[in-house]
C-alpha cells in the first residue's frame, strides 16, 4: 500500500481531491497536510490522517513528508511568498525520500516577463525547474483559469446592469471547473502510467466573454451586453468603485492574457483521464445566473 500525501488539504482543490480519493475507494494510504489540527477537522472526520507542516518552514514540511510515496503538491496561495515556499516544498520532498511529485501549475504560452500574467508565472516556472531536477519522477499539470473564478471576472450586479464589462477583447478562454481538476488529480494520484509527464488541463471547448454574455442571456431572460473597454479605462472604472488594487492587477492581468490568447487552447488531456467531457462553462453559469 502506497502512501499519498495531499499539501494544502484544508483548502479548496486540496479537499476536494481528497473528496474523490475516497470516492474510488482505492488501497492507497490518504494524508492530509495543514497548517494547523484546528485547521485540520473535517478531514479527520472523513477518517484522514493529518499531518501538521508550514510552506515557511521546512522542518515540519520534510517530518511530514516522511515515508510518503506520492505527494500531491498544490501550489501557494500567496503569490509573493511562493518562489521561497515551493523551493521549500521540493527541497524537504527530496529529503524525505518522496518517490513521485504531482503538482499544480498553470497553462501558459508566453514565459517571459513581457506576459501579462508574469506576476503568476514566474514562480511556477521556478518550481517546474526545480522539480524536473530533482531525483523525483513527476506529473505537472497546466492549468487554465478555473471556471469557478468567472463570475468573478462578471462583477456582481452583471445581470442587474445587463453588461459584462472586461478587457479581454473577442478572444476565448478554454477554463476548467476546478472539481473536474481535482477528480483528475485524484485519478493520477491513485493511478499509474503519469510518470515524467505534463498534462494540459484545459477544457475541450473555448468560449469569448461575448458567447458568456450570450449564455447570460439565455440563462436570465435579460439583454446582457459585452463591452471591451482599454486598460487604463477599465482600471480607473474599478479604481473608483473601491476594488483593491492588488485585485485590479490581477483581473487586468487575466484579461490581457486572454486578449493576448494565452489561454484560448483547448486540449483533450481532461478529458482522457476524467474519460468524460469536462463540465462547460454555459453548464457551470445555468445553476448561478438562474
Amino acid at each position: 500500500m502506497s502512501t499519498i500525501l495531499i499539501t494544502g488539504a484544508t483548502g479548496a482543490l486540496g479537499s476536494a481531491t481528497i473528496d474523490h480519493l475516497l470516492k474510488l475507494n482505492t488501497d492507497h494510504k490518504i494524508i492530509g497536510l495543514a497548517r494547523s489540527e484546528e485547521k485540520a477537522a473535517s478531514l479527520k472526520e472523513k477518517g484522514v490522517e493529518v499531518r501538521i507542516g508550514n510552506y515557511d518552514e521546512p522542518t515540519t514540511l520534510e517530518a511530514a513528508f516522511s515515508g510518503v510515496d506520492t505527494l500531491f503538491f498544490i501550489s501557494a496561495s500567496e503569490i509573493g511568498k511562493r518562489v521561497e515556499q515551493h523551493k521549500n516544498v521540493v527541497e524537504a520532498a527530496k529529503k524525505a525520500d518522496v518517490k513521485h511529485i504531482v503538482y499544480s501549475s498553470f497553462f501558459r504560452k508566453n514565459e517571459t516577463e513581457s506576459s501579462p500574467i508574469w506576476m503568476i508565472a514566474e514562480s511556477h516556472l521556478l518550481t517546474e525547474k526545480l522539480i524536473k531536477e530533482s531525483e523525483m519522477t513527476y506529473t505537472i499539470t497546466l492549468n487554465n483559469l478555473y471556471m469557478d473564478f468567472v463570475p468573478m471576472f462578471l462583477g456582481e450586479q452583471v445581470i442587474d446592469q445587463g453588461m459584462i464589462y472586461l478587457p479581454a477583447k473577442d478572444e476565448k478562454l478554454a477554463a476548467v471547473l476546478r472539481d473536474d481538476m481535482a477528480e483528475a488529480y485524484a485519478k493520477i494520484l491513485s493511478g499509474t502510467n503519469h510518470d515524467n509527464k505534463v498534462y494540459n488541463f484545459s477544457n475541450s471547448e473555448a468560449v469569448s466573454f461575448k458567447q458568456i454574455a450570450t449564455y447570460l442571456s439565455e440563462i436570465s431572460g435579460k439583454e446582457i451586453g459585452y463591452v471591451s473597454p482599454d486598460v487604463e479605462e477599465y482600471q480607473k472604472t474599478l479604481s473608483e468603485a473601491g476594488v483593491p488594487e492588488e485585485a485590479i492587477g490581477i483581473t487586468v492581468g487575466f484579461s490581457l492574457a486572454i486578449a493576448e490568447k494565452e489561454l484560448n487552447e483547448t486540449s483533450s488531456d481532461l478529458e482522457n483521464i476524467l474519460g468524460r467531457k469536462p463540465v462547460s462553462l454555459k453548464d457551470f453559469l445555468t445553476p448561478v445566473y438562474q
